[in-house]
């Protein structure tokens, strides 16, 4: 991976959910510039064993004089998997509200204030977007009232307060479906394509927004840099300029793995399997990065294409 500028070093940077597939390569990209990442993880002693940076289980533990020059947070649990039950609903919200809450209050009373905040929401903020609707969604397009996007509100919500105790400013990175190695949701997605079933998907109609993991860090880094920082909150759709429908998106990845995709898939073994759950899926969201691009950011791999190529090693 190219280096990625997140300004002078060295700059001390707390980032909660660092042991993720995201954190654990934004630690190593700090660290690689010469930054001094400190992890917040329940499990410190692990943490800092699999990352090798100082790891602390909450915010509150930090000496009075440690000067934190940005946060970022990304805890909160997987959201593809089990089923939404009730209590699967409040374990992902549990997950994200509660360590979003501790670094706020950390933030309210610290000496020392972060110049910013920013924290990981998703494009479930948009709710579904039905195959007939093909219209680009910036970050001023509301949420819906379901329940990806109520989580993802009340995620934000909590984000915000940082703003609102702390007077930090916050930027909420809305993060489509990351690609990368060595993880994330790469590996489920082509598992079907290397099997030679990577056809379309219930009539693969439904937008796919994507951004390869290096543009992840780019943005972060690239609003970071930012000095001074905007007051307030404000959200930045982390997404590839390209937005795919379903069969496009399978089509370039057959094409890039040289496997046949044609053989079409239904929607209701899915739906049957996962509940509302499968909507992520079957509907998906054409998200636009409308706020990046107006901000200057130069996308390393602005088509899927490329990224796949990049993250296969398929020049």
């Amino acid at each position: 991976m190219p280096a990625i500028d997140f300004g002078p070093a060295p700059q001390t940077v707390l980032v909660t959910g660092a042991t993720g597939f995201i954190g654990r390569h934004l630690v190593a990209a700090l660290q690689a510039g010469g930054h001094r990442p400190i992890a917040v993880s329940r499990d410190p002693r692990g943490a800092a064993q699999r990352l090798g940076v100082r790891c602390v289980a909450t915010p509150s533990e930090l000496e009075a004089g440690v000067r934190v020059d940005w946060v970022v947070n990304l805890a909160g649990a997987r959201i593809l998997g089990w089923p939404w039950t009730a209590a699967r609903r409040e374990a992902l919200l549990a997950s994200r509200l509660g360590p979003t809450r501790s670094l706020v209050d950390w933030l309210a009373t610290a000496a020392h204030k972060p110049r910013l905040l920013l924290s990981a929401s998703a494009i479930g903020w948009y709710g579904v977007q039905p195959p007939g609707d093909d219209r680009p969604l910036a970050e001023d397009a509301p949420p819906q009232p379901v329940f990806m996007s109520e989580l993802c509100q009340r995620w934000e919500a909590e984000a915000a307060q940082a703003w609102a105790r702390a007077r930090v400013p916050v930027s909420v990175l809305r993060l489509g479906v990351v690609l990368g190695r060595g993880g994330g949701a790469l590996p489920g997605l082509l598992a079907p394509v290397r099997l030679g079933l990577g056809g379309p998907l219930a009539g693969g109609r439904q937008w796919n927004s994507w951004i390869h993991l290096d543009d992840v860090l780019g943005a972060i880094a690239h609003l970071a840099r930012r000095i001074p920082q905007p007051e307030g909150v404000q959200a930045w759709n982390a997404t590839a300029p390209e937005q795919l429908r379903q069969r496009d998106f399978a089509a370039i990845a057959a094409r890039v793995l040289r496997r046949p995709a044609l053989l079409p898939t239904p929607g209701w073994p899915m739906r049957l399997a996962l509940g509302a759950q499968a909507d992520l899926l079957l509907e998906g969201q054409r998200v636009h990065p409308a706020a990046l691009l107006a901000a200057g950011y130069a996308f390393r791999q602005p088509t899927l294409e490329g990224a796949l190529r990049d993250l296969l090693g398929r020049a």
